[in-house]
């Protein structure tokens, strides 16, 4: 009989790490998978009951090896802890264009195929879960990061159609919709080390264990969105108290 996994996904920094460490000691047995195999390889020694796989998941036929290669262990993915993904800085037409496709690919596209491969198992058992992880910046657009915060908005509306959908199978999906983070996401983006931005992410940023514990919280209690902490609950929802063009404008003003 094949084992169930939580797998999760860009499991080698971040966000992914503390699901890593918060999942193990609820003693889930763990798949973790990202680039950085050195990184996964640690961590996996330091959990004691996770292993690692060392895969980009942006590069074509990267979810087939990944299926493959936990068939061959005997094993199905119970839990999917779709983290993956990155930002990017700067305005659009500046940016480069293969980076920004990689953006959409990873956050959207191995997401979305990830969510498809695992999706009828967990159907047909009648349970399992995915949580997909968003951001605020999912509720409004954002000029000097438009794309990521398109990319955003996509993994909110798809988690919000899947959890109506396979909600009566006793599945769960849920969309992890938080604010700034202690992360390496502000380096990775391009954020400028003295910059307004920076500032904003170091100033506001949660810490990475308390957002994670809030999404497997609203995970268990079935929400189909969570959105950690108060502030981040009240900005979600600025586009239903003012026009989305003085909250398109607003988030434009801030130089990046």
């Amino acid at each position: 009989m094949a084992a169930g996994v939580a797998l999760i996904t860009g499991a080698s920094a971040g966000l992914g790490v503390d699901f890593a460490r918060q999942l193990s000691a609820k003693g889930k047995r763990l798949v973790l998978v990202a680039r950085r195999k050195d990184r996964l390889d640690a961590l996996a020694a330091e959990l004691g009951n996770a292993r690692s796989i060392g895969e980009d998941l942006s590069l074509p036929g990267a979810i087939d090896r990944l299926m493959a290669e936990l068939a061959a262990h005997g094993e199905h993915v119970e839990l999917l802890i779709n983290n993956a993904g990155f930002g990017l800085t700067g305005r659009f037409a500046e940016l480069d264009g293969k980076r920004q496709r990689q953006m959409i690919d990873l956050n959207c596209g191995t997401l979305t195929e990830l969510a498809y491969v695992v999706l009828p198992g967990m159907v047909e058992r009648r349970s399992g879960a995915i949580l997909n992880v968003a951001s605020t910046a999912a509720f409004q657009p954002g000029p000097g990061m438009a794309v990521y915060f398109a990319t955003k908005a996509f993994v909110l509306s798809f988690s919000e159609a899947l959890h109506e959908e396979v909600k009566r199978h006793g599945v769960i999906v849920s969309a992890l919709c938080p604010g700034p983070t202690a992360t390496e996401f502000g380096e990775v983006a391009g954020f400028k080390p003295s910059g307004p931005s920076a500032k904003l992410f170091v100033d506001m940023a949660a810490v990475s264990a308390s957002v994670v514990r809030a999404g497997l919280a609203g995970l268990e209690k079935r929400q189909a969105i969570v959105v950690p902490g108060m502030i981040n609950k009240a900005t979600a929802q600025a586009h239903r108290f003012f026009p989305r063009s003085w909250v398109r404008r607003i988030a434009g003003t801030i130089k990046l």
